[in-house]
This record gives C-alpha cells, sequence and structure tokens, in this order.
C-alpha cells in the first residue's frame, strides 16, 4: 500500500470521480459518515478491491469519534453486565491493534483500581480483573496462536495486586488514607481522531475517494423488476453548494448519533412510506483536561473506578491529565454536545473523591463532550442510557441500503467488517477482507523507525519525548515529515503557544492528513484545543501563516478563518459555565459556520 495523500486536491479528484458515475458504472460501494466505523469500512472495502466512496458531511471523526475516552479496551464494566461476548470482542480487537495493524497509534497503558476494603475488594476487583485476563488470553491465542502468547507477543501483561504503600509509590495523586491497595491491570489507549485519519487516508491509499464536507442530501431510489431500490446519493458540496449524484451499487450508512436523521432521510425519499428500522440514543460523556503536575504520580499510569452512574478515568496524556466520564441521555441536536457547568463540576466532585489534593475549576485547561450511539429497538421505551447495550447492528433499510450501528471504538473493524460482508453478500460474495493482516498506513515498518528514535532525535534536535512523541503520531510514516523539515528547517521548530507541535506537522496536516479549515488543524489533527487553556487562539495566526497556501486560503479566507474558530472557542466557554444541555447547545449553535459563503447552483 503506497501512502498517497489527502489534500484539497485530492479531494477535489474524489468529487470528479463522484460525478463520472451513471448508472451503467457505479461504484461497488458508498459509505456514507466519515468515523471511526465509515472510515473502516471504507479501508474494508478498499481492501477487497471494490471501487469505494467515502463521504462526511463535517470533518473526519469531528462527531462522537474524536470525542471518546481515548481507550482502546475491553471495558470492565461490561464484565458486570455479564457481556461477556462484547468483552472478549473488544479484548481481541485491542490486541490486533497493538501488535498487527496500528502498533504506532496504540499503546499499553497500566490502570490501578484502588480499592477501600481490603479483603472484599481485593477478591472481588480481583475476581473480575483475573476473567478479563482470561478473556484476554484467549483472544491472544485465536489471533495469534498458542506459541507466540506463551512467548509474550500479542498480549498485555497480567494483573497484578498492590499494597497501601505500593499504591502510594505507583500513584501518589491518590487519597492514601482511603485506599489500603489497588491491583494494576493492563488496557491501552489512542488519538482518536487520528486513528479515523489514517483509516480514511488507508483507504485512499488503496484507490478510495474519500470526501469530507461533503453531505447527503437525497437517497437516489429507481424500480426495477417491480422492485424500489436505492442506487446511490445526491451529494452536496459545503465549501460551493455544489450538487452531484453518485451512483453505487451498494450504499453504507455509518452515521452514528446521526443515524437517525439519516435514516428519516432515506424513507422519507422512499415510495412505500416505510417507517425508520433503527433507533439510536445519545448518551453524552464529557472529559475535563488538567496540567499533569496537579496530580503526581509515576510515568504513563492511569486511574479507573467507578461511580453510581459511570466510570472515572484519569489518564495521563502527555502534559496533562484526561479526567471523566459521564453517561447522561442527550436530547438536543446532536451537532453541537458540549460540557455544561453541572458536567464539570460532576467530574471535578467524583476526582477530588479518589485524589489526596482537591482540583478545581480553574484548574481546567480544556474539556470535551462526545455522544455515544446506543442501539435501542424503535418500540421500546426510553431507558437508562448506561444500560443500553454497546453491541453493534447492521440492517438491510432497503435494497442497496445498509445501515451499521451501536459498538464501541475498540471494535470499529470488526463492525466495519461485518456491515461490508451484510452489504455485498450477494454482489460480491467472494470478495473476503483483509483488514485483520494488513497494517494501517504507518504500521508496517514501525519496529524498525522505533528503533531509529535516538538516531532521529540527534539528527534533527529533537528531545527523546519530541522524538517518541512523532513516532507514536506518524509511525513508518515519519519519513514523510522529516523531508518536509530537512526542506525548510524552520519547520523543525515548535510553533509559538502549540503546547510543543512542531510547524511541520500542521503543514504535514494541510498536505497530506486532509484538513480544510483551522479547526481541523487545532482540534483534531491536534489536540491543541484541549492542551493549553486559550484552546489555542495563540497558535492560530502562526498556523494560518503556515498552512494558508496549501489550503487555499487568500486574505479574506484566512481571516474568517481565525473569526470562525475565535467563535468557536467562545461558544464553547460559553457552554462550559451554562446551567443546562439547553443552554449548551444554544451557545455552540451560535459559533459561526467554518464555511464562509456557500455558492449555490
Amino acid at each position: 500500500m503506497k501512502p498517497l495523500p489527502m489534500n484539497p486536491s485530492s479531494r477535489a479528484d474524489a468529487l470528479e470521480a463522484f460525478a463520472g458515475t451513471s448508472p451503467e458504472h457505479p461504484l461497488d460501494v458508498m459509505v456514507v459518515g466519515g468515523g471511526v466505523v465509515g472510515a473502516a469500512a471504507a479501508f474494508d472495502a478498499a481492501t477487497r478491491g471494490l471501487s469505494t466512496g467515502l463521504v462526511e458531511a463535517r470533518d473526519l471523526a469531528q462527531g462522537t469519534s474524536s470525542r471518546s475516552s481515548k481507550l482502546v479496551h475491553g471495558g470492565l464494566r461490561y464484565l458486570q453486565m455479564l457481556d461477556f461476548k462484547l468483552v472478549a470482542e473488544a479484548l481481541r480487537e485491542r490486541n490486533l491493534l497493538m501488535t498487527r495493524t496500528a502498533p504506532h497509534l496504540v499503546k499499553g497503558l497500566p490502570f490501578v483500581f484502588p480499592f477501600e476494603k481490603r479483603a472484599i475488594d481485593r477478591a472481588f476487583i480481583g475476581s473480575g480483573v483475573t476473567l478479563y485476563d482470561s478473556l484476554s488470553f484467549g483472544a491472544s491465542v485465536r489471533g495469534n496462536g498458542l506459541k507466540s502468547v506463551l512467548t509474550g507477543q500479542g498480549r498485555a501483561p497480567l494483573h497484578r495486586h498492590m499494597s497501601r504503600k505500593g499504591l502510594q509509590q505507583r500513584f501518589a495523586g491518590l487519597d492514601q488514607e482511603k485506599f489500603v491497595g489497588a491491583l494494576e491491570y493492563f488496557d491501552a489507549q489512542v488519538d482518536d481522531a487520528r486513528l479515523v485519519m489514517t483509516l480514511a487516508r488507508s483507504a485512499a491509499s488503496l484507490g478510495a475517494h474519500v470526501a469530507v464536507r461533503t453531505e447527503v442530501v437525497e437517497y437516489v431510489r429507481e424500480t426495477h423488476h417491480g422492485e424500489e431500490q436505492v442506487t446511490g446519493v445526491v451529494i452536496r458540496d459545503r465549501e460551493t453548494g455544489d450538487t452531484t449524484t453518485v451512483y453505487a451499487r451498494e450504499t453504507i450508512m455509518a452515521a452514528g448519533v446521526w443515524t437517525g436523521e439519516q435514516e428519516k432521510l432515506a424513507h422519507d425519499d422512499a415510495e412505500d412510506g416505510s417507517a425508520p428500522a433503527l433507533k439510536v440514543l445519545a448518551s453524552k460523556g464529557i472529559h475535563i483536561t488538567v496540567p499533569k503536575d496537579r496530580i503526581p504520580a509515576q510515568e504513563h499510569v492511569g486511574v479507573i473506578t467507578q461511580t453510581e452512574k459511570s466510570v472515572l478515568f484519569i489518564i495521563p496524556m502527555g502534559d496533562y491529565w484526561s479526567v471523566g466520564t459521564t453517561d447522561t441521555a442527550w436530547h438536543e441536536p446532536v451537532d453541537v454536545p458540549a460540557p455544561n457547568a453541572a458536567d464539570i463540576d460532576y467530574v471535578l466532585e467524583h476526582a477530588n473523591a479518589v485524589l489526596s489534593t482537591d482540583l478545581v475549576r480553574e484548574d481546567v485547561i480544556g474539556t470535551w463532550a462526545g455522544l455515544r450511539p446506543l442501539l435501542q429497538p424503535v418500540d421500546a421505551g426510553e431507558a437508562a442510557s448506561s444500560k443500553v447495550s454497546r453491541e453493534h447492528t447492521v440492517m438491510r433499510l432497503a435494497p442497496g441500503l445498509s445501515a451499521v450501528a451501536g459498538g464501541k471504538l475498540t471494535t470499529y473493524r470488526s463492525m466495519a467488517e461485518d456491515a461490508v460482508d451484510f452489504a455485498i453478500s450477494e454482489k460480491f460474495a467472494d470478495r473476503a477482507s483483509l483488514t485483520e493482516r494488513l497494517p494501517l498506513l504507518g504500521g508496517q515498518g514501525y519496529g524498525e523507525w522505533a528503533g531509529r528514535a535516538e538516531e532521529i532525535a540527534a539528527q534533527h534536535s529533537f528531545s527523546p519525548t519530541t522524538a517518541q512523541r512523532l513516532l507514536g503520531r506518524y509511525g513508518s510514516l515519519l519519513g514523510e515529515l522529516l523531508a518536509l523539515i530537512d526542506e525548510q528547517p524552520e519547520l523543525g521548530e515548535e510553533v509559538p503557544g502549540a503546547a510543543g507541535y512542531l510547524g511541520a506537522e500542521y503543514v504535514y496536516a494541510a498536505r497530506y492528513e486532509g484538513a480544510v479549515h483551522l479547526e481541523d488543524l487545532l482540534e483534531r489533527r491536534t489536540r491543541l484545543f484541549h492542551e493549553t487553556a486559550d484552546r489555542g487562539l495563540e497558535a492560530a495566526d502562526h498556523v494560518i501563516a503556515m498552512v494558508r497556501d496549501d489550503l487555499g486560503w487568500d486574505d479574506e479566507r484566512a481571516a474568517y478563518e481565525k473569526r470562525a474558530y475565535t467563535s468557536y472557542v467562545e461558544a464553547h466557554l460559553a457552554a462550559e459555565q451554562s446551567a443546562t444541555d439547553v443552554e449548551a447547545a444554544q451557545a455552540m449553535a451560535e459559533a459561526l459556520p467554518v464555511q464562509q459563503t456557500l455558492r449555490t447552483t
């Protein structure tokens, strides 16, 4: 798989390819939705040699897929629900990502689970984690073979118990009077937005046509032999307003929390007036970020404990901690989720219940809110979101149109494989998926690059921390970024106000990673929006100056990008001070759109 860039030129090529389809020459598969499942479905279809398209109304991962806990894990709490199948599947996918398909993006992370009752908690929690390890072992054997697993390859380390003294040494920031010991077990973490971008770029490198900021406004239906079927979609370029009909043999809807909107659109276009078959609940989970020095602990270890409503994670992320999460029903438009003041206070309260020193609102440097897409039968009453299954469903909505919904970040690959298998079962039954074996871009050869970390740091005057961070973002694609620095040495310098990101990372995002707007660069290609108290405003002018030529921004457009991003930051800060979800959504809705103008035809 030769890595190909995603940029304004490749986006224009994708739109041109879409315009070139016809009923006689359709795409094999059209995927609607550029979250983790949609991007993975496009990658999966492309590995099968199918002509594939992917459209996303906003930016890649702009919804739920960039607003998770950023963990790749089996889900300890699903063991309490006796959902062993889901946990085993998730652990298998976790191990696969760490060892084969994305070792550069997915890294192991130990967690301490503290307990207050020495005998009871140790026995109860220990039995659950022992089962967790057993399921992980079984998943590793199925994925890598018994010999590899017995030699330590393809599996996480086993859990271990800690005394009060051991816990104090491992995580000094926990309340040492409250907790009498702990159990340490292992899972993994990932930059979720980066994973989605890499999936989409991997799909594009296999020939898929990828167009962001492109929305589906209609599902095309035709009648053949007395049966109505979906034969494609009408898309609208949100940058220009232009519309295009794209024909496809099979269309896969992977819209996450937007599934209801897309399904309604598809059924509104139907002549039979059939009702939607899927209902997806939106459950809000929020996280806050605080500076690393506010919670003392050994390097690279997290905390997990239960609250009355959800799970509390304290997760190391470079120079800061991520703390969350919540689990509350969201009834506002799914485009504008944001934490409100009560959400932030809830997380602070529960964090302070386990920490030795209190965090306060002034410690919060960033927040995010994501909406979990939870499946529910259309005839069921609304249930508590924390009790709804996270397992996914693939369903035929109409001939030529399938939908995949539910699931969780960790199991994205198996969800995508199921969705493509289901969609093409009649037309391309002999096309098997290769995603279980094929590494994503940057994964092949990552080990050799990781072994050169000291050499790379010395050659480019990077700190060891910077070299490791770059390897974890780009893997074996790091050579492309270093080539930019070799050509323009000033790109190897840190951008002022950008929390250590290099100029080359923003230029690379514009030339290779499909960014279209300043918000894409500061919130998803990098996580600056969550890493600095000013949410990236100091760095904005510097970033604009570096990328404007690559993204084709004139003075007017560059100025608008700054205004739109500033407006977005101000709206988010207002939402964080609001009392309710209604007020938070209203605040977010007042932000300027990223598109300056739309030209209609």
